[in-house]
């Protein structure tokens, strides 16, 4: 089954995500169309990936009607109305994560995705990543004994990034980095809901969030950590410390190519690209879509593996942690 995909949006990740694609088989995926707001930008991206045909507007490709899936690489404000926009003309959806700016927009994505009867998933890529698959086979078998601790931390100085700080681009360390953090312990505890969520930060004065270390109570006495900033490089590992040994990612969290077991490392090398990346381990983004096309095959209209629900936990926990540090954005007021 070949998925015919369209890009929305032409920044840095759509560009890694269309590298990634063209890792796999033509036969299964191929990039058809590509749009942005700039029909100049939208034209110099289709040339560098030779994609055949360009919109300029996000509504002429929502009405291709030779597209299959659409991947949302907007930044997070507008993933609300792009998801909206995409799925009431039927077209399945991977957008990028945070998959909405609160639970309220995640749930109206949602409950767009169900009326319409199409495909949803939020691109959290970490979770495909065969490290990650591997991860999740060795705590179904109890390899570490009972899971009782889980830390993740991933901080990178990108304040200078304007998107990263402004709030009206939806900037702030834990909508774009401590995601995957929470969503790993999320995963690691197969999305069982917190009792308890505490959350401490710092603010910049733009509002929103330099740094935040939220510490997650579960049932049965277990815990979990997360720390992000966007101020400092961190160790950016995780570790889950069980009461029979450890697992350990030594470093790239979001996007594993190595796993320590017990102080057993294996390598889970990613394939090389064809163009240079924006980001590290982005043809892992291959995951993901492949995911996608599963689904589609299967003619499910969520995965398993990033549910609906695990997306709106994600959301809700952040809301959470968000109103104790006191970062609230524009789209909470609606």
């Amino acid at each position: 089954m070949l998925i015919r995909w369209g890009i929305c949006s032409v920044g840095k990740i759509s560009h890694d995500f269309t590298v990634a694609l063209k890792t796999l088989s033509p036969e299964h995926h191929q990039v058809v169309a590509v749009a942005a707001r700039d029909l100049k930008r939208a034209q110099e991206f289709a040339r560098t990936h030779d994609i055949p045909r360009v919109h300029g507007s996000y509504e002429a490709l929502a009405k291709d009607q030779e597209i299959d899936v659409v991947y949302v690489g907007a930044i997070h404000p507008h993933h609300l109305r792009l998801g909206v926009l995409f799925m009431n003309l039927g077209k399945n959806v991977l957008c990028e994560k945070p998959l909405a700016m609160n639970l309220r927009e995640v749930q109206e994505l949602i409950a767009t995705a169900k009326r319409n009867n199409v495909f949803l998933m939020e691109a959290v890529w970490t979770r495909f990543f065969p490290a990650s698959l591997e991860i999740s086979r060795l705590l179904s078998q109890s390899a570490v004994g009972e899971v009782k601790m889980v830390r993740a931390d991933f901080g990178v100085p990108i304040m200078q990034t304007a998107r990263s700080v402004q709030k009206e681009l939806g900037g702030g360390a834990l909508l774009d980095i401590g995601i995957y953090c929470l969503q790993f312990v999320l995963m690691v505890y197969n999305g069982e809901k917190p009792e308890g969520v505490q959350a401490t930060g710092v603010c910049l004065d733009t509002g929103v969030d330099e740094g935040m270390i939220v510490t997650l109570k579960f049932s049965g006495n277990r815990m979990a950590v997360c720390i992000c900033t966007i101020a400092a490089e961190l160790q950016n590992e995780a570790v889950i410390a069980g009461t029979k040994g450890t697992v350990k990612i030594p470093a790239h969290m979001w996007c594993p190519t190595s796993l320590m077991v017990n102080g057993v490392e294996t390598q889970y090398p990613v394939p090389e690209p064809a163009l240079p990346l924006n980001f590290i381990n982005s043809t892992g983004m291959r995951y993901e879509a492949e995911e996608v096309r599963q689904c589609l095959l299967e003619g499910l209209k969520e995965s398993s593996r990033m549910s609906h629900a695990d997306s709106a936990l994600l959301a809700e926990i952040m809301d959470e942690a968000r109103r104790q540090v006191g970062v609230v954005y524009s789209q909470d007021n609606q």
